[in-house]
């Protein structure tokens, strides 16, 4: 190994022991009083309901972890989005478990909380999988509540989603297990079947204050929408239990007697490990987002036996397109090379650039995954197409439209991993978020954004400097390297991978040692689903 390789390898592993840093402070929540006063009340934590509910020694991955990263700080922060999503396996059967957070402001509602649940049930819904909800909520969060309430992605999309749910015979089960006030009352009602809390469970749609304030009635909590109200009064919910892991054996219970589900057939055999050694991609991966390395050599260590089919080897060589198997699962792999390339012309071609040769190449390849109903993933790592004279007259706006039209109409299930850059058309042609992968994850290397930050400062600083001159100021060299530095760093925050996974651009950050577990688990999920589209182009220029 050469000297860059263990450079390379301690810069990446002191960044997944920073992500596992920060995941440690995130699973803290509204902190050890908050979580103190939880089980004073005889209550669990979200966490530790989630981790009662799920097969132990089974495979669970968690959904934006991150959410809420730095957001609402004002407001006294929102770890986890104030919500916790996991997807995992109950009685042997994989379904997606979404859990308030009582010890961040009583599980209430913020803006992220809501884009949150819905990521929850978007994956529930495209996967076709069983989907829990532990509801422990004070609900909408009121100072905020212009940014939740009322638009199509908001709270209210959350019932809407419950009923489009229950119309394709997705299983919903609720567990009231604290408040559950006002509109998020519907959730649980809105689900096959609601177990209630004795004694710490509560629904209604107003509380005994509002009650009292807007028809004088004066009358207790537990009395108006309690576990033995709901149980024996107004039938509204169908099982009660004496407490909070009663009520999780309850759901193991219903989940263990649910039938076989139809399957889309996505083709598996038995798992391989890599032949070359994963960690390995620790010392592969450079320090900079500039640096070459070749995708090759990640590939090998992501894929069984370390073997791949390449399609097109030799043509369009800034992507790589290949048929593998990831635990088991047979794959296609769209992903961007980042050495220069030599063309059979003997042209070189930038690494991380999408030429027209390459997404004429990546579309056919798309195209032929979706014939064979071969699941896709995309490795990223793209600065964008490629521009000047030469590109535009050979068409590179309409090859990459073409790319583009693949990825967006593509009906087997899509994968996105974020490795390195991941910036402007290059997101979109690479099946960004916008693009419905049904994972997409990032690694610590990765960079979201229209463009670098030393070339986006560039732009911001000249238009500063502009601005700043027709005021009459006079820009020195120290002014202006102090402008450069304040632009670069802020618009540095923007694009790591932190700020993205906050604002669930992405799921998850990950160790890059876990996206073969991502990958495979994404594909079990998708395999809930059978394809009932066919892939169609449309209107494609040839």
């Amino acid at each position: 190994m050469d000297i860059n390789f263990n450079k390379n390898e301690d810069h990446n592993k002191l960044s997944v022991t920073a992500l596992h840093r920060k995941l440690q402070e995130v699973y803290k929540g509204g902190g050890s009083k908050r979580i103190e006063k939880l089980h004073a009340k005889g209550k669990m934590t979200a966490r530790e309901r989630i981790a009662y509910l799920l097969d132990p020694n089974k495979t669970s991955i968690e959904i934006a972890a991150f959410a809420g990263d730095k957001m609402y700080e004002e407001h006294g922060g929102c770890p986890s989005g104030g919500v916790i999503v996991k997807m995992g396996y109950v009685q042997g059967k994989q379904c997606i478990v979404v859990a308030n957070d009582a010890t961040v402001k009583a599980g209430s509602w913020f803006p992220i909380t809501a884009k949150k649940n819905l990521r929850a049930q978007e994956i529930a819904i495209e996967n076709r999988l069983p989907i829990i909800y532990l509801v422990d909520s004070a609900g909408v969060y009121l100072p905020m509540q212009d940014e939740i309430f009322p638009d199509k992605e908001h709270f209210g999309r959350i019932f809407r989603n419950n009923a489009i749910m229950s119309s394709m015979g997705i299983t919903q089960i609720s567990a009231v297990m604290g408040s559950c006030v006002a509109g998020g009352a519907y959730l649980p009602i809105m689900s096959d079947e609601a177990l209630i809390v004795d004694k710490t469970g509560s629904i209604f749609l107003a509380g005994s204050y509002l009650v009292k304030a807007a028809i004088g009635e004066s009358i207790d909590n537990e009395t108006l929408g309690g576990a033995t109200t709901h149980c024996e009064i107004s039938g509204v919910t169908d099982y009660k239990s004496k407490d909070d892991k009663d009520a999780l054996d309850t759901i193991k219970n219903i989940m263990g007697k649910i039938g076989a589900f139809e399957k889309a057939g996505f083709n598996r055999i038995k798992a391989q490990v890599p032949t070359k050694n994963p960690e390995e991609i620790y010392g592969i991966l450079p320090k900079s987002r500039a640096e070459q390395y070749d995708m090759y050599s990640i590939i090998e260590r992501l894929v069984d036996e370390s073997t791949f089919d390449e399609y097109k080897a030799g043509y369009g060589k800034t992507i790589i397109t290949a048929y593998a198997r990831i635990d088991g699962w047979a794959v296609g792999i769209v992903a961007n090379q980042r050495k220069v390339v030599k063309t059979s012309k003997g042209e070189m071609q930038f690494g991380g650039v999408i030429y027209s040769d390459s997404a004429d190449k990546a579309t056919r390849f798309i195209a032929n995954c979706n014939q064979k109903k071969i699941p896709l993933v995309f490795l990223q790592d793209v600065t964008g197409f490629m521009v000047g004279s030469k590109s535009e007259h050979g068409g590179i706006i309409k090859d990459g439209a073409k790319m583009v039209n693949a990825v967006s109409n593509s009906v087997v299930p899509k994968f996105t991993v974020v490795i390195g850059n991941s910036y402007g058309a290059g997101n979109y042609a690479m099946c960004g978020k916008a693009y419905d992968p049904r994972l997409i994850v990032a690694w610590p290397s990765a960079e979201l954004a229209v463009m670098s930050g030393a070339s986006a400062a560039k732009v911001l600083l000249q238009i500063e400097k502009a601005s700043l001159e027709k005021k009459g100021e006079k820009i020195t060299k120290e002014k202006e390297d102090e402008l450069y530095n304040k632009i670069k760093d802020r618009y540095d925050n923007q694009v790591s991978p932190y700020y993205a996974a906050a604002r669930l651009w992405t799921d998850a950050v990950i160790d890059p040692l876990d996206t073969r577990t991502w990958i495979s688990m994404g594909i079990e999920a998708a395999n809930h689903a059978p394809i009932e589209k066919k892939f169609n182009l449309g209107i494609l220029q040839v």
